[in-house]
C-alpha cells in the first residue's frame, strides 16, 4: 500500500485492472525506490480520468487487495481477452516499444537512446525486437540515412550512432539475447559505415553457427563495401558465398559486381555478368546501362576480344543457349561503336541495322511452371479487382482474328457475373451468350481469379490479353527466371485512343540482352514501354560491323 502513495506510476497501471497489480506484483516491488524519469515520462504521456482515480484510490486504501473482485472478469471468472491486452500493452517493456517504434519510424535516434539508457537502468526487461529496433536506428545514423542536410550535426549523428550501435551490439551478447538476420544485417551495416566490409562479411558468416539462413539484405553491407573500395576479389568471395547459401543476387548486386570489374579491367568477368544480368534482369535500370556503356566506351576494352574464331562453335552455342547468345567470350577487335537507340515493330535495330531474335522457351519449362503455378494458387489467395473495359469489343475483336471464329476463353469472377453488371439488360443478354458458347468461365467466390486465367493461359500455351503488367505480390510469388519470359511471348495489351481500341500483340523478338553470332550487343533498358513510348536500346558492335550490317538492308 506505501509503494501505491508513494509512486503515481502504479496508480496509473492499477487504473485498468486490479488483476494487473496482482498479477505482476512482484514485478513492481522491484522497483526502485524513486521513481524514473522514464516511468514519469511515461505516466505524463496518458491521461488521467477524475473519475477513473477516484475507483482507483478507493481500491488501494482497501486493507486487503485480495479480496476485491477483479475487474473486466468474464461470467465463467476468466479475465476478458480485450482486458490481458490492454494489461500487456501496459508493461513498461511494451510501452518502451511503442515509444521505439515512433522513434525508428520519424528518425530519432537521440530520443531512442535515452529512452533504451533509462529502461535499462530501470530494469526494463529488453527484447530481441528492442535491440534490433536500436542497431536499425544507429545503423541508419552511421550510413548517414537519418541526416537532416546539416554537415557539423550529421556527422556527429554518424559518430554517435556507430558507436553506440557497437555498444549495443555487445550488450545484447551479454544479455544472452538471441539474434535473428535482422541483427546481423544491422550489426552489417554498422561495420560497413565504419568502412569495414570484411567485418561484415565476417558476420554474415557467422549467421550459420545460430541456423540463421542470410537473405540478399544480409550481404549488401560486406558486397556493396568492398566494390566501393574496389576490391574486386573480396566482392567475388561474397558473391561466391551467396551462392553457395542459395541467395540469388539482383540487379543492384550485379551492376556493383560489374562496376568493380569493369575498373579492375576484368573482362572475363565482365562478360560473364553481362550475361547474369541478362538472364537475372532482363532490362537494365538507367544506372546499369550507363555502366555498360561506360565499358564499351572505354580504351581497355578495344584490346580485348578473338581475333578468330570457330563459326561452327558460335552457332553451336546459340542454339544450345536457345538463341540471342552463344556464351563463347569477346569476338572481334577494336574499338566499340555505342549508340542509345530504338527496335522497329520486326525487332530490327535503327542504329547498326541487325535484326534481334525470338528466344525459345523450352515446353519443359512451361510444364513445370503449370505445375508449380497450380500448387501455389492451392497455397495462396489474396484480393484482386478487375479492370474495366469494353469485353464484348474485345471479345469479338479476338473471335475475328481467331482461325475457327470461336470466342476466346473470358474468365470474370463470380460476383462479376452475378453481382451488378448482370442487371443490366444488354450486359446480362452477353454473358449468356458467352456462357451458352463455353466462352465464359466464373471463377468460384472466395477464389482469385488471377490464378484462374494466368494457369488457364500457361496451360494451354494460348495469349493472354490484359494490361496487368502482374508486378504485385501474387506475381512476385513466381519467381523472375521463366515467367517474364512467358509473360513477354504471350501477353496482349490494349490501347484506347481516339482512333478506338488496339490490340499489341507480343513482339516478334525478345525484350532482353542479346549477343549476336558476330560478337554485337544488344541492351534493353526500362525507358520505355513499347506501347506508348518507344524502348530505348544500347547498340555496342565493333565498327567494321557496322557497315556490313548496314549494307545487308539494301
Amino acid at each position: 500500500m506505501v509503494l501505491v502513495k508513494r509512486f503515481p506510476v502504479l496508480s496509473f497501471i492499477m487504473k485498468s485492472e486490479i488483476p494487473l497489480l496482482l498479477k505482476h506484483r512482484k514485478r513492481f516491488l522491484s522497483l526502485p525506490c524513486s521513481p524514473s524519469s522514464f516511468m514519469m515520462r511515461t505516466v505524463n504521456s496518458y491521461p488521467f480520468y477524475p473519475h477513473s482515480m477516484k475507483r482507483i484510490n478507493r481500491l488501494t486504501t482497501s486493507a486487503n487487495l485480495n479480496s476485491l473482485p477483479p475487474l473486466h472478469q468474464t461470467s465463467g471468472g476468466k479475465v476478458s481477452r480485450k482486458a490481458k491486452k490492454k494489461e500487456h500493452m501496459e508493461l513498461p517493456e511494451s510501452l518502451l516499444k511503442f515509444k521505439l517504434d515512433m522513434c525508428s519510424r520519424h528518425g530519432k535516434l537521440v530520443e531512442a537512446l535515452q529512452l533504451y539508457d533509462e529502461a535499462r537502468e530501470n530494469g526494463v526487461p529488453l527484447s530481441q525486437y528492442h535491440y534490433n529496433v536500436m542497431l536499425y536506428l544507429c545503423s541508419s545514423a552511421g550510413s548517414g540515412s537519418l541526416g537532416q542536410g546539416d554537415s557539423e550535426n550529421d556527422d556527429n549523428l554518424k559518430e554517435l550512432g556507430m558507436r553506440r550501435g557497437f555498444e549495443i551490439f555487445q550488450q545484447m551478447a551479454i544479455d544472452n539475447v538471441v539474434p535473428n538476420e535482422a541483427t546481423f544485417t544491422n550489426a552489417a551495416r554498422l561495420a560497413t559505415a565504419r568502412e569495414d566490409p570484411e567485418m561484415a562479411f565476417d558476420l554474415v558468416k557467422k549467421m550459420k553457427n545460430f541456423g540463421i539462413p542470410p537473405r540478399l539484405r544480409s550481404y549488401g553491407p560486406a558486397l556493396f563495401g568492398f566494390c566501393k573500395k574496389g576490391n574486386a576479389d573480396k566482392a567475388y568471395e561474397v558473391d561466391e558465398h551467396m551462392v553457395d547459401c542459395g541467395v540469388s543476387a539482383e540487379e543492384s548486386e550485379l551492376s556493383a559486381l560489374l562496376k568493380v570489374s569493369m575498373d579492375a579491367k576484368k573482362a572475363d568477368k565482365v562478360y560473364e555478368l553481362l550475361h547474369r544480368i541478362r538472364a537475372t534482369v532482363r532490362q537494365v535500370s538507367e544506372s546499369s546501362a550507363q555502366i555498360v556503356e561506360d565499358w564499351f566506351k572505354s580504351d581497355f576494352v578495344a584490346s580485348v576480344g578473338l581475333e578468330s574464331w570457330d563459326v561452327n562453335k558460335i552457332k553451336e552455342g546459340v542454339v544450345k543457349g536457345g538463341g540471342g547468345w552463344h556464351g563463347q567470350g569477346w569476338l572481334g577487335s577494336g574499338n566499340w561503336r555505342i549508340r542509345r537507340t530504338q527496335m522497329d515493330k520486326k525487332g530490327v535495330c535503327q542504329s547498326c541495322g541487325e535484326k534481334l531474335v525470338c528466344i525459345d522457351i523450352d515446353p519443359k519449362e512451361t510444364k513445370n511452371f503449370a505445375s508449380s503455378l497450380t500448387k501455389l494458387a492451392r497455397e495462396k489467395e489474396a484480393k484482386a479487382g478487375f479492370a474495366k473495359f469494353q469485353v464484348n469489343f474485345i471479345m469479338n475483336k479476338l473471335r475475328e482474328m481467331s482461325p475457327s471464329k470461336r470466342y476466346p476463353l473470358l474468365i470474370l469472377h463470380k460476383r462479376r457475373v452475378h453481382g451488378k453488371p448482370d442487371k443490366d439488360p444488354k450486359n446480362q443478354k452477353l454473358l449468356e451468350m458467352w456462357e451458352k458458347s463455353g466462352a465464359l468461365y466464373p471463377t468460384p467466390l472466395g477464389s482469385d481469379d488471377d490464378w484462374y486465367w494466368l494457369y488457364a493461359a500457361v496451360h494451354c500455351n494460348c495469349l493472354l490479353v490484359t494490361n496487368d503488367e502482374m508486378r504485385d505480390h501474387l506475381f512476385q510469388l513466381l519467381g523472375s527466371s521463366f515467367f517474364p519470359r512467358w509473360k513477354e511471348k504471350h501477353q496482349v495489351r490494349i490501347s484506347v485512343s481516339k482512333h478506338g481500341i488496339q490490340l499489341h500483340m507480343p513482339p516478334p523478338y525478345s525484350i532482353v540482352i542479346q549477343e549476336s553470332e558476330n560478337g554485337s550487343w544488344h541492351v534493353p533498358t526500362v525507358t520505355g514501354d513499347d506501347l506508348e513510348t518507344p524502348r530505348q536500346w544500347l547498340c555496342a558492335t565493333r565498327s567494321k560491323n557496322v557497315s556490313n550490317s548496314l549494307s545487308d538492308l539494301f
